[in-house]
């Protein structure tokens, strides 16, 4: 991380950090990143060939035959840095992933990497996604794989009108669809108190209807969450908010604890890879030099960034991997052709 805090700051770009290790720039502008890259790419004197699309790569005698919309091109050597297929209007439509299962290499199969989860709740009623459409929270969500907790996420969620966003769900997002690839069962649980266990927060509940047993449940409820939640909980649980929590019966009470510790989220499945952040899944590691980037099964070939079955959790991972992989590539084509990377 320090090299690429260094780099980005010869460039003109000052970054600084934020929780859980992600880094922005001082002006929080992604703009002035991409203005950065391509300064730095005119100085390096490369030629960037925009407005057409490769649309095929061939080994061919000394390299490579590029086929594109305005015609071939001859390479000595290609880094394919396509990306996967999220945001496909980007040009990461997954071309790349077709280029380099020609060329010899293993997909892993892909699905969207950090992508918001489309929620289908049955029943009666406005679901509670939808009552809370536009509230963001801190939650722990865990994934349930197989009937075993696989994976607990915290941070903050984001209810939306389809189902749930925010950083934790779309980290979550990651888990769920690779499970539901390989066909496992897999479900997903919210808890609002994030660390807490059903016994934990019973004990609170119980130690606050003593304190405060004239409380009515709805202000007692919305001291802990936010009151539109309070609220929206209240009425999914068909509960009476005006009741005071000295008549607030003990089958109730731990039924309001079990769906505040483990609410169920009724994952239908995702926005899809016109909403992903990443592509999980890709070209297989195996089959890639880690020193270079260069291919094990075509010479001449390299391979960086999300093309490759690597995907991380939002906060800027995923273009660090970017950027560390083409660094990695371009100095190993630098040594290769006597130029200094």
């Amino acid at each position: 991380m320090d090299e690429t805090i260094e780099f980005f700051r010869e460039i003109g770009v000052r970054v600084h950090e934020e929780a859980g290790g992600k880094l922005f720039p001082d002006s929080n502008r992604a703009r002035d990143v991409l203005d950065a890259l391509l300064r730095e790419t005119g100085r390096a004197g490369a030629t960037l060939l925009s407005g057409q699309r490769v649309l095929d790569v061939a080994p061919a005698r000394d390299g490579f035959a590029l086929t594109t919309t305005a015609g071939g091109i001859h390479a000595k050597a290609v880094v394919l840095a396509t990306g996967g297929q999220s945001l496909p209007k980007s040009g990461s439509d997954g071309t790349g992933f077709a280029i380099a299962r020609r060329l010899g290499h293993t997909i892993v199969p892909p699905t969207p990497g950090l992508v918001p989860l489309v929620v289908e709740e049955p029943g009666r009623g406005t679901p509670l996604h939808r009552a809370l459409a536009g509230v963001s929270q801190d939650v722990e969500l865990t994934i349930w794989i197989d009937g075993s907790a696989a994976t607990r996420l915290a941070g903050a969620l984001l209810w939306t009108h389809v189902g749930v966003s925010g950083p934790v769900a779309m980290n979550a997002s990651r888990h769920w669809l690779r499970a539901e690839l390989e066909g496992r069962t897999i479900s997903l649980t919210v808890n609002f108190f994030p660390g807490a266990s059903f016994d934990d927060l019973d004990r609170r509940w119980t130690a606050f209807s003593a304190e405060r047993p004239l409380t009515i449940l709805q202000n007692a409820l919305a001291a802990m969450v936010p009151a539109s939640v309070a609220a929206a909980l209240i009425a999914q649980l068909n509960l009476d908010g005006t009741r005071q929590l000295a008549h607030l019966g003990r089958d109730d009470r731990r039924r309001l604890v079990h769906a505040l510790v483990a609410w169920p989220l009724a994952v239908a499945g995702t926005r899809g890879y016109n909403y992903a952040e990443v592509t999980a899944g890709g070209v297989a590691l195996g089959e890639i030099d880690p020193s270079t980037m260069e291919s094990r099964v075509c010479a001449g070939l390299y391979l960086v960034g999300e093309i490759l079955d690597v995907d991380g959790r939002i906060g800027g991972f995923n273009f660090q991997w970017a950027w560390c992989t083409a660094r990695v590539a371009g100095a190993a084509l630098g040594k290769g052709s006597g130029l200094t990377a």
